[in-house]
């Protein structure tokens, strides 16, 4: 596909992108791929391997130097995230996790002191961050939320349990979001930072899902967890209008990972319809075949678009929410119908584990599921267009 220097073109791309999406390249290539399938098979975290993005500057990407991050823009930022996840997407998630959650909302929130405190760590991938928002009961419907702080003098006694929350066991910092006022009412939660090892916090449940069986998705139980009020992030009652600004970044990372699945199983379904004989002749020259590889290259095409214009405006400090649902949602759903319809394409072949089309089939439902599922990016959209 040749949208890259068009990209560049459209979107007044720095020079340095193609040197950062080889050096992604290059990364997943040595540091993942030979274990993917192992990874998948024994649902292991390779925390190490996030410890090591760090050293590639993968771990602040959206960091400022200052702060020892990497200071690029959401265009070098995506890129990384496509990259790594044509590789594993699993890999792709936590590092979207890790940069677009957890590290952008201390970088967005944060006073001076956390940040000269937390920021550092984050960004060399010495630690690995976690965030916090959804419960078993309340996912989208954030504002019921059950999980409370209470404010005794300077202290904070957290309660309650946070779920599906990656990295929940193994982050070495996680802000999470309590209520803080009476269930559904506006401006009722607050985000804290919580450090690994604090008294009253403990790992729950480890999920085995479906796919990204590598990204660590648990729980997080809270048992009267104290911490200090200088662990608050930003004022008390602002955590939810908080967490709506990060998932307009985090959306736009979300439709990255989702690129790198579509492209991973859309050239791995290339490659094979043309190495696939049948009746004489590769495969990929019958009609069937051919019109699907032409319909999901121009969905991909569509999606990188998006993307990239969401990245633009993101870069530009221009109001992202709008933009980021829709290439989030349209991304997504492609991810899903492209790997889906390379399965279709490897056949019998698609169908197993030695192939790699298998996994990204597995791993692309997530993606129209995390970070506000599809019918909430509609909702999203929705009321953006009719408020206009």
């Amino acid at each position: 596909m040749k949208i890259k220097s068009e990209i560049e073109n459209i979107f007044d791309v720095k020079d340095s992108l193609k040197i950062i999406r080889e050096s992604a390249r290059d990364f997943a290539l040595q540091y993942i791929k030979p274990y993917v399938l192992d990874w998948d098979e024994n649902q292991h975290f390779p925390k190490e391997v996030l410890n090591k993005a760090g050293e590639f500057g993968f771990m602040g990407m959206i960091v400022p130097e200052e702060y020892g991050g990497s200071g690029l823009g959401y265009h070098e930022y995506v890129a990384v995230i496509e990259e790594i996840s044509k590789i594993d997407p699993s890999i792709g998630l936590s590092l979207a996790a890790h940069n677009s959650l957890c590290t952008n909302h201390l970088l967005k929130f944060g006073n001076k002191d956390q940040i000269k405190k937390w920021l550092p760590g984050l960004a060399s991938g010495k630690l690995v961050g976690a965030w916090g928002l959804t419960e078993p009961n309340t996912g989208s419907d954030a504002s019921k939320m059950a999980s409370t702080a209470c404010k005794k003098g300077n202290k904070w006694i957290l309660n309650g349990t946070k779920n599906f929350i990656t990295h929940g066991k193994s982050g070495d910092l996680a802000i999470v979001i309590f209520r803080t006022g009476p269930v559904g009412e506006k401006n009722n939660a607050t985000a804290f930072m919580i450090e690994k090892g604090t008294r009253g916090l403990s790992a729950g449940k480890k999920e085995n899902k479906l796919g990204m069986r590598a990204s660590e998705t648990a729980e997080m139980i809270f048992d009267e967890c104290i911490v200090d009020d200088s662990n608050r992030i930003g004022e008390v009652g602002d955590g939810f209008k908080q967490s709506m600004k990060i998932l307009d970044g985090g959306r736009i990372s979300i439709a990255a990972l989702s690129l790198g699945i579509a492209k991973g199983a859309y050239e791995a379904a290339l490659k094979y319809s043309n190495e696939r004989v049948q009746f004489g002749k590769p495969i990929s020259s019958f009609q069937a075949i051919s019109f699907k590889l032409a319909e999901i290259a121009t969905e991909i095409e569509a999606s990188e678009l998006l993307i990239h214009k969401a990245s633009h405006m993101i870069n530009n400090s221009k109001p992202v929410t709008e933009i980021s649902a829709m290439c989030k949602l349209y991304a997504s759903e492609v991810c899903v119908k492209v790997s889906s319809e390379a399965v279709q394409i490897f056949g019998g072949y698609g169908y197993i584990k030695d192939f790699p089309v298998e996994k990204f089939y597995r791993d692309s439902k997530l993606c129209t599921i995390g970070e506000g599922t599809s019918e909430i990016q509609k909702l999203v959209i929705s009321r953006k267009i009719l408020s206009k």
